[in-house]
């Protein structure tokens, strides 16, 4: 019983740290390094996640040295499940983090937080459908509710061209990062991989897949030196510490608690970056923003806890009853 309760620990915490991650990624792209043209303004999301991961590869690399789990890590990567991890990285991390700082840019950090919550309905609903979990009908009602609070989010003073790219990204994010739930927690299933050696395993695919492919693409390795030598790279080391924590607290809940579940907790991501951007930033919270927060967490939760599966046979259903309650 009491790894649930530590993965409904874990999973709060996550959302907590990834709040101020999501905060500190606005401060750094509205700073004068990220801003000084618009090849710059062009480049600064693709660097900024690059050096966010890289940095967080960094930061899991010690704590898996100070635990002494490089032996157990390396020996993990000749088992099956690793692939799984692997596919789950580049849609969690280029895919889906790339998307996301792309968002953050064109809406900001409120209206990114409460698209991007989406994404835990959107995993639930690729688990019923890749791994035959099915949502019951409330799941459905709860989808809905989160669709409808992104569509009220869109009418107004914000539904301009500029908001459009915006929303297009934050749904990029929400397929990458609802994929990569479902897909990493189907990798983690057969306890060949830990929820910390998958998380490094994702860090390190994500910055290998940036390093050698989308910054020489996108021609940003002379900013990205320059950015590595400026003050900005304390912020970014914070930045990126910031993430890892919430990383290694998102996958321990996938992993205890499994993908829906874990994202239904993470989500709290969304208030968190609202207060954090508030109160250190100073960006006004208006009554829309909070209604269709309330929408969009309250939905993904309902899909969340909502049963996933009834197996037709009685038995198997009691017994995997009396396993979740223990």
């Amino acid at each position: 019983m009491w790894k649930h309760y530590d993965g409904y620990g874990s999973g709060i915490i996550s959302g907590i740290a990834w709040g101020a991650d999501t905060v500190l990624v606005g401060i750094i792209l509205s700073l004068g390094k990220f801003t000084a043209n618009d090849q710059v303004i062009f480049l600064a999301p693709f660097i900024s996640t690059f050096l966010h991961d890289f940095f967080s590869t960094i930061w899991m690399l010690i704590y898996m040295a100070l635990n002494k789990q490089i032996a157990p890590l390396i020996k993990s990567l000749n088992t099956p499940s690793v692939k799984y991890v692997v596919i789950a990285s580049i849609l969690g991390g280029p895919v889906g983090m790339t998307a996301y700082l792309l968002s953050v840019k064109y809406l900001g950090v409120s209206y990114t937080a409460i698209i991007s919550a989406l994404y835990p309905a959107v995993g639930a609903v690729l688990a019923a459908v890749f791994l035959k979990e099915r949502l019951k009908g409330k799941g459905y009602i709860g989808l809905a509710i989160s669709i409808l609070g992104i569509a009220i989010l869109g009418i107004g003073d914000k539904a301009n061209i500029v908001s459009k790219v915006g929303f297009l990204f934050a749904s990029l994010c929400v397929i990458g990062w609802g994929s990569e739930s479902v897909i990493c927690s189907y990798g983690m299933k057969d306890e060949e991989v830990s929820p910390k050696q998958a998380l490094q395993i994702r860090q390190f695919v994500s910055a290998v897949t940036y390093g050698f492919l989308i910054i020489p693409v996108v021609k940003g390795f002379t900013l990205t030196l320059d950015v590595i030598q400026s003050p900005i790279i304390a912020i970014i080391l914070i930045n990126a510490l910031m993430g890892t924590i919430s990383y290694v607290c998102y996958y321990t809940a996938i992993h205890k608690l499994g993908s829906v579940k874990a994202m239904g907790l993470n989500i709290t991501y969304v208030v968190w970056a609202m207060i954090f951007d508030r109160f250190i930033i100073g960006t006004p919270i208006d009554m829309k923003m909070i209604i269709c927060a309330i929408m969009v967490m309250v939905g993904s939760f309902i899909v969340a806890t909502s049963p996933k599966y009834i197996p037709n046979d009685y038995k198997v259903y009691k017994k995997e009853l009396v396993n979740n309650i223990n």
